[in-house]
Order: C-alpha cells, then sequence, then structure tokens
C-alpha cells in the first residue's frame, strides 16, 4: 500500500461498490444503529469484529485495546459499556482474547516496556492470579496461549462485575457476557465457556471456564448465537 492517499482510493471503490450493489444500503445505515452484541476485543489489526464474525456495520458495537482488558478505572471501556448497554439495549457483550497477542507476550517476557507496562499491569496481575496454571504450560508459547484465554475469562468477570451490567441486571434486562478467543491460524472462534446472564450465573461461569474445554470452534466461526 502506498499511503493514505491510497485509502481514500480504496474507498470510493468501495463505496462505489457497495451502492451498485445495493442502492439504498447507506441510507438504511445511516438511519439506525441496533447492534444485539457489544465487542470487547484487542486492537490487533488482524482481529477486525466485523470481518471475522461476518457482521455488517451496525450489527456489531466495538470497543478495543491493547489484550482486551477491562480494568474497573477505565472511563473509556466503562462509558462504550454503558452506552451499549444502556442506550443501544445490546443483548451480548462478548470479549474476546486471541492467540498470538502482542500484549499478552508482553506480559510474559519480563522486558521493560516503558509506558505500555502501566497497561499491562492488569494482564500481568492475571498472569499472577494464575501462576500455578501458567507454570504447568509445556513451554513459552503454550503459556502465552493459556494466558490469552485466562486473560479473556477475567476480563469478561470484570465486565460482569460493573455496575452498568450490575444495574441492568437487576432491572431484569436481558444480557449476557461471554469469553471467547480467536485463533490467527484457522480464522475461528472459540467459546472459552463463560457466558453468565444475570448475577446469580458469575461465579459458576467463572468455575465452568477455568475448569472447562474449549468449546467447538464450528458453533461460533461464523455468527454469534
Amino acid at each position: 500500500m502506498d499511503g493514505p492517499h491510497e485509502l481514500l482510493e480504496r474507498n470510493r471503490a468501495w463505496a462505489g461498490a457497495v451502492v451498485a450493489g445495493d442502492a439504498g444500503y447507506f441510507e438504511r445505515l445511516a438511519a439506525q444503529q441496533a447492534p444485539a452484541f457489544l465487542w470487547i476485543g484487542c486492537a490487533d489489526s488482524r482481529v477486525p469484529a466485523n470481518v471475522i464474525t461476518g457482521l455488517d456495520p451496525g450489527e456489531v458495537f466495538v470497543h478495543r485495546n491493547i489484550a482486551n482488558v477491562v480494568p474497573h478505572s477505565d472511563l473509556n471501556a466503562l462509558t462504550v459499556l454503558e452506552y451499549a448497554v444502556s442506550v443501544l439495549h445490546v443483548q451480548h457483550v462478548i470479549v474476546c482474547g486471541h492467540y498470538g497477542c502482542g500484549g499478552v507476550a508482553a506480559a510474559l517476557d519480563g522486558q521493560p516496556h516503558g509506558l505500555a507496562d502501566n497497561w499491562l499491569r492488569h494482564i500481568k496481575d492475571v498472569a499472577a492470579k494464575h501462576a500455578d496454571d501458567l507454570a504447568a504450560q509445556p513451554g513459552d508459547a503454550a503459556r502465552a496461549r493459556k494466558l490469552a484465554e485466562l486473560n479473556a475469562i477475567e476480563q469478561a468477570r470484570n465486565v460482569c462485575r460493573t455496575t452498568v451490567v450490575q444495574e441492568a441486571w437487576s432491572k431484569g434486562q436481558e444480557l449476557t457476557v461471554r469469553a471467547w478467543i480467536y485463533d490467527l491460524h484457522d480464522g475461528l472462534l472459540r467459546d472459552l465457556g463463560f457466558a453468565a446472564e444475570d448475577a446469580g450465573a458469575v461465579a459458576p461461569a467463572y468455575r465452568l471456564a477455568l475448569g472447562g474445554e474449549l468449546g467447538d470452534p464450528g458453533a461460533t466461526g461464523s455468527r454469534p448465537t
């Protein structure tokens, strides 16, 4: 790719192709945003939510940061969550990690990373919490994969503990929080076994996710349900 100007040219070509196939596409898209899903994922450029789920723009509300972290002090993430839950009334919040995550690898490598170390502290805390499980893994690559899974599960539980989700559940709002993982090597999403639809389901879902096996990728490889 030559540079930003080529992006503008590609945009015009894309918009023209869309209108040629569906003349009313952009009018419909501009008129309403009614996604059923909030996707909390990694900022990694190889993990675009719309693309890997097969969803169109307007069908998924997205928040992304390094290693899909949801700390209770992050007003950016919390504001996105509140808007998605309270205004858009999404029915599903999906926290999706991915194998090959640079943030996860950096949290494990023992090297200084400057300002990023303040953010990586959240992932390092997950690693410290599950130190025995990680130590039992056969090598660095396996530890990184396991931490990517554990981090997604822990962040999904963090979502459940926010006042936003707790208040929604207390009002009887239909809302399920899930943890998934994406594999760059085969393009498939896998269910990590964490799915909580109310406050009472959080602890059992957490225990299941920590003790269970990955779900069938074929069940979540195209469109979340």
